[in-house]
């Protein structure tokens, strides 16, 4: 009897009924996909801070003529190859689990770059850059929220669905309010935990902010105390996080 790919895939990807013991596989395969997601943004930041400050083994990869090939084409490639993997072949157990990492290897990658595809500059070490470390940090933060099983449309046995969804479109208010008012990260959060965005929404808006453009005119009570909240440079607390998390940025 003969094979093709498909078959043998699937029968290395798929345990046994009788032996498939773990209730929640999905959450599971989450599970690997965030440890997989932390992990490779932890070693691809250690490196890049390695061949910055010149020491270790580690060099850029270039090609002739001075081409620098970032590592987000790699974390690209991994996706869609993880991606189109879980589409064709659909696998359970242990090879969901590596599809899942993988995806989450090839996810930090890519977000680690992020600052650079959203700038359309090489803005890694700038400030800039720090969007990089945020968008991986809210990325982490919501993937362990999804694992833990944080649902926004899970309102409770018994509910009705109309009742359903003006929880569901309240809380997306809530979190669009929250994005506008220039707080990103609760805001994207508080899709799933909407108590975060919802205490963000009444909070000041920062004076940068679509919020603050369109509410704060000029020489407003509102706008002056925006920018004495959140003077231009001010460092916080998180952001020496940051820079001790993705290494600090240049000055220069």
């Amino acid at each position: 009897m003969a094979y093709d790919a498909y078959d043998l895939f699937r029968w290395a990807a798929t345990a046994p009924p009788d032996t498939e013991e773990q209730p929640e596989p999905i959450r599971r395969a989450i599970g690997w996909m965030l440890i997989a997601f932390i992990v490779t943004f932890l070693l691809t930041r250690m490196i890049t801070r390695m061949i910055r400050a010149g020491k270790g083994p580690f060099r850029n990869v270039t090609f002739s003529g001075g081409l620098h090939v970032h590592h987000q084409v790699y974390g690209i490639f991994l996706m869609l190859i993880a991606g189109a993997a879980e589409f064709a072949y659909e696998p359970g157990g242990v090879a969901r689990s590596v599809l899942a990492a993988v995806f989450g290897a090839g996810a930090a990658l890519t977000l680690d770059e992020y600052a650079l595809w959203f700038h359309m500059d090489d803005v890694y070490w700038s400030a800039e850059g720090r969007k990089s470390v945020d968008a991986v940090l809210i990325a982490a933060g919501v993937g362990l929220l999804v694992m833990l099983g944080a649902n926004p449309f899970d309102i409770g046995p018994g509910e009705s669905a109309p009742v359903g969804a003006v929880v569901a479109l309240m809380n997306l208010v809530f979190a669009l309010a929250a994005i506008f008012k220039g707080k990103v990260a609760t805001g994207l959060i508080g899709v799933l935990v909407p108590v975060v965005a919802m205490v963000s929404t009444f909070r000041l808006a920062k004076p940068d902010s679509p919020w603050a453009r369109w509410r704060y005119p000029a020489g407003s009570h509102k706008r002056a105390k925006a920018v004495k909240r959140f003077p231009p440079g001010k460092r916080t607390a998180w952001d020496r996080v940051k820079d001790m998390i993705g290494g600090a940025p240049s000055t220069g």
